[in-house]
């Protein structure tokens, strides 16, 4: 899948049309021969980096949208300029249940019903685990394991009710592998992980299916709007291409960087310091397409057979492949621990008699006699 090459401004119709942007075909995935049916998606997280790309992609297939912002950096105001046709502008905090509920209530009585939720929430805090404080490791917890759970415990209800639904899970490539300098946020990560296979098993009677999503770096990298920030130019409502709203997120926006490092983790050579600067030198040089991602995510969302991961990036592919050899390897070197040495097999005929058989036998035949 070509999403690592670099791409200026590319728009989410051109990426429809993208020729190696195809998810296999052993997930029945839409295509020209299988044409998709309209759905509705609620999109949490939707003024994010992956989350406003997707808002844009499945407005651009036509599909309709409830695209949900957040209310720490976005105003009523502000998603209200998203309402158009198919899409409809809300918001919530997705560590408070009770919004989370609202959405959802409104999701289904302006549309009718819903097909598909995406989460593309979350964020995290750049840190030594040491230096990170209680405030820190709540608000992420919280956010990115709570919050999934929110979404998903009061939307099962409806899903179950019209026996099917899609759950589109943002992970990511620190929910496999463990990242210097993000522990806490690699740990919520885990737990989302751990979540949604153990939840496959209980829904799946229902037809209702789930996926984790587990992108690498990915950069903005959409058109720029002519009247800034919104989904404008990609919907199908009479206000189309003069519809705006947010602005544009910022770059790595979901990461918080910690403004000072403790002694001990404040040296050149520090793990914690260089994942600082790693976030730092990246900016715009994130190898991952957002809008390139957005257009697998949706046909994900269309597609008959989703997996239980998609990884989306060489980075990811990479990264998470290395790491799984090495736990495989770790596995097989110390595994004579757990399992019984196997010897040879003994002889029968070389098994010595043990006194009390056949010697006790001998004696008594011979004071018999």
């Amino acid at each position: 899948m070509d999403i690592d090459t670099a791409s200026q401004s590319l728009s989410p119709a051109a990426a429809s049309h993208h020729p190696n942007l195809k998810l296999p075909a052993t997930c029945d995935p839409p295509s020209e021969h299988n044409p998709p049916q309209q759905a509705t998606w609620i999109i949490f997280g939707a003024t994010g980096h992956m989350g406003r790309s997707l808002v844009r992609a499945a407005l651009s297939h036509g599909d309709q949208c409830t695209a949900v912002g957040w209310t720490q950096e976005n105003t009523v105001e502000q998603m209200n300029k998203w309402q158009e046709r198919n899409c409809l502008g809300l918001l919530c905090d997705v560590r408070v249940r009770e919004t989370v509920d609202q959405v959802i209530r409104k999701s289904i009585d302006h549309w009718g019903h819903v097909d598909i939720i995406a989460n593309c929430t979350g964020y995290g805090v750049i840190g030594a685990c040491e230096d990170q404080d209680d405030h820190d490791l709540r608000n992420q917890f919280t956010t990115n394991f709570l919050g999934t759970l929110h979404i998903i415990q009061l939307s099962l209800p409806h899903f179950r009710a019209q026996s099917y639904g899609r759950y589109l899970i943002f992970s990511s490539t620190a929910g496999a592998l463990g990242v210097p300098g993000l522990g806490p946020y690699c740990a919520t990560k885990y737990a989302v992980e751990g979540l949604i296979e153990s939840m496959l098993y209980e829904i799946d009677v229902f037809n209702i299916k789930a996926t984790l999503v587990e992108p690498g770096h990915v950069r903005l990298d959409e058109p720029d709007d002519p009247l800034g920030g919104g989904v404008g130019g990609y919907g199908t409502g009479s206000g189309a291409g003069l519809v705006t709203g947010p602005p544009k997120p910022k770059r790595y926006g979901h990461f918080f960087v910690k403004p000072v490092f403790s002694e001990p983790y404040d040296t050149p050579t520090s793990p914690a310091k260089h994942a600082k600067r790693m976030i730092q030198w990246l900016n715009d040089r994130q190898p991952v397409s957002a809008v390139k991602s957005a257009e697998l995510v949706w046909q994900l969302g269309h597609c008959s057979y989703p997996p239980l991961r998609l990884l989306l990036g060489s980075y990811a592919v990479e990264s998470i492949r290395d790491r799984l050899r090495s736990i495989i390897e770790e596995i097989e070197d110390w595994k004579h621990l757990s399992f019984p040495v196997v010897g040879p097999p003994e002889d029968s005929n070389d098994t010595p008699k043990v006194k009390g058989e056949e010697g006790e036998q001998d004696d008594e035949m011979q004071e018999n006699e």
